[in-house]
């Protein structure tokens, strides 16, 4: 399944990818007042979506962001501190005694060190390409929808709450960031034909087992396009009674150069032609939208190991 894509976070190349004019009048302000603010809630997103904020959103939401950059420095400024402390210290002990404590310690602590120094790099350093990002299950993407009769990109989480879902039930089954084709109208039945939206990415990525070990590879249409990858989504209320977007990349059986790579599923990339007709599904018409599915845009995957 795909477990990371390469999405774009700029509206204007969204644009251009998809032949429509989005409403400008988008998911920022509200996304950062109510959940960007807390560095210690921050919801995890490529570091472009967050430059796009700062390039489209009110100054307010702007210095909102500049503070949760801040907040998120000190505290892995800190963490850094306290880690490599633990590292010198559990060295120390080893000079005078072999422990598996000491040991554990600096494994942990290196770890911790390196990962809190790839955060403050991002935190301090502009994207080389701000308008991509790489997304993982549970990081927030643009993803299109229509509302109203207009296209509107709104941030949401990639990993789809079911309608009736709490947070404990969603904690059970955490694999609902993809949609298997053949499950939509079981596993998904409450979502395929009413909730549709599309994220455009340049490459998807894939745990492969090759030589006994795993590897991610990445995958890349070999003409360089960008594929409008199939999405379902939904609106769910959090407990504090906040909604709460989020969404799932339709899976199917891949095209044979995935699948000699090693991995048996591939997102559903559909024809810019068929978008309106994606954006607004028919429940009551399910064949015209796996027509949709179905009559797919074909790109030749090439396929690397990735950084």
């Amino acid at each position: 399944m795909c477990y990371s894509a390469l999405v774009y976070a700029e509206i204007r190349k969204l644009e251009r990818t998809l032949g429509v004019r989005i409403d400008p009048d988008w998911y920022v302000e509200e996304f950062w007042t109510r959940k960007g603010k807390d560095a210690g809630k921050r919801p995890r997103m490529p570091r472009a979506v967050e430059r796009e904020a700062v390039a489209l959103a009110p100054a307010s939401i702007g210095a909102a962001i500049a503070a949760a950059d801040q907040a998120e420095i000190d505290q892995l400024t800190q963490l850094v501190f306290a880690q490599r402390k633990r590292v010198a210290d559990a060295e120390r002990s080893l000079q005078a005694r072999e422990t598996k404590k000491a040991r554990e310690d600096i494994r942990i602590g290196t770890g911790k060190v390196e990962a809190a120094m790839r955060r403050l790099d991002e935190l301090r350093t502009p994207p080389a390409d701000a308008g991509l990002g790489r997304i993982y299950p549970g990081y927030w993407c643009p993803v299109v929808i229509r509302e109203r009769g207009r296209y509107v990109a709104r941030l949401m989480r990639y990993q789809c709450r079911l309608p009736d879902w709490t947070e404990a039930i969603e904690r059970r089954y955490p694999g609902t960031y993809n949609a298997r084709r053949d499950k939509l109208e079981h596993a998904w039945g409450k979502v395929f034909g009413h909730g549709h939206g599309v994220m455009v990415a340049s490459a998807f990525y894939e745990h492969v087992g090759r030589g006994g070990q795993d590897q991610v590879l990445e995958f890349r249409p070999s003409d360089g396009r960008d594929m409008i990858a199939a999405c379902l989504w939904t609106r769910t209320l959090e407990a504090d009674g906040s909604e709460l977007y989020s969404f799932a990349a339709i899976t199917d059986a891949p095209p044979a150069e995935v699948a000699a790579a090693g991995h048996d599923r591939c997102i559903v990339p559909i024809k810019a032609e068929h978008l309106e007709a994606w954006l607004t599904p028919d429940a009551g018409n399910l064949a015209a939208m796996y027509a949709v599915l179905d009559d797919r845009d074909r790109p030749y995957y090439e396929h690397r190991e990735a950084a």
